[in-house]
């Protein structure tokens, strides 16, 4: 059986380990994938401890995607694009570095959700690193306009011009949110931390396009501040980030067993166990 796993601090709450045993079942693949709570001060020991014992690769999750894109022989290009690496594989020449965050929302909103991204206005929230892994893929895309706007406007203004090179014809731009409010957007994600604290970015009603669809990158049993938020301000939809999760794990599963599983029965019973059904 082929070993993989999750290295984070915490990793309790982590649904991966189910997620990818009924990948592992749907597609025949022989495989087990388990928790593993690394020391604060002992990821890269715990990485090779691991390597050693026969591991064959690993998701990361907080607070170690900056040490895992570190310590990765080689990157991806959506890896070096992130700055941040969730994907390990261990291969013979060396310990290979993805980042599958941002392909994971884009599918979802493509393939779960039925929103195209070609030719929209979308607006992203937030300048951190999830915000930063969501890039590349939302602007390959094709977005017709992609604004990321922040609670500290030059904190968004740098990243925008990290990725200026690489949006090509797109138009790319950036402020805080103080700014927004001139401009209605066709989809709205919150790549902000704020719902951890059950609290919600400070945006105007009318980034609310007609027919928007506003997107949280986390999830809950219960909607998140922001997309309660999003309804009273008219969002027309609002989707939370469980089907992210499902498809950032899915494309880990396919750099690892060269697969890609279904997701959709995935995804149904994920969100039937995390409604209690």
């Amino acid at each position: 059986m082929d070993r993989y796993a999750l290295i984070g601090h915490p990793v309790a709450h982590s649904k991966s380990p189910s997620i990818h045993a009924a990948f592992a079942a749907q597609t025949g693949q022989a495989m087990t994938y388990e928790r593993i709570l690394a020391p604060l001060d002992g990821f890269t020991d715990t990485v090779r401890d691991f390597i050693a014992a026969g591991g064959r690769g690993m998701n990361v999750t907080v607070p170690f995607k900056l040490e895992a894109f570190a310590l990765a022989d080689h990157l991806s290009p959506r890896a070096q694009a992130a700055g941040a690496v969730n994907t390990l594989s261990f291969r013979a020449d060396g310990i290979h570095g993805d980042n599958t965050d941002g392909v994971g929302v884009v599918r979802d909103l493509i393939a779960n959700l039925d929103c195209p991204l070609a030719g929209r206005r979308v607006l992203l929230l937030g300048a951190g690193g999830a915000a930063r892994g969501a890039l590349q893929p939302l602007i390959e895309a094709g977005p017709a306009r992609l604004h990321l706007a922040n609670r500290t406007a030059a904190k968004a203004a740098e990243l925008v011009a990290q990725f200026q090179a690489l949006a090509g014809a797109l138009t790319l731009t950036a402020s805080g949110f103080d700014e927004l409010g001139r401009d209605a957007f066709d989809v709205i994600i919150n790549a902000t931390s704020a719902s951890l604290s059950s609290a919600a970015p400070a945006i105007p009603d009318t980034v609310y396009a007609p027919g928007a669809l506003a997107y949280d990158m986390m999830y809950g049993a219960e909607p998140t501040a922001f997309l309660i938020a999003a309804s009273t301000a008219g969002a027309a939809r609002v989707a939370d980030g469980l089907g992210m999760l499902i498809e950032q794990a899915a494309e880990s599963f396919l750099i690892w067993r060269g697969v890609r599983p279904d997701t959709a029965p995935v995804l149904a019973a994920q969100r039937a166990t995390l409604a209690g059904g």
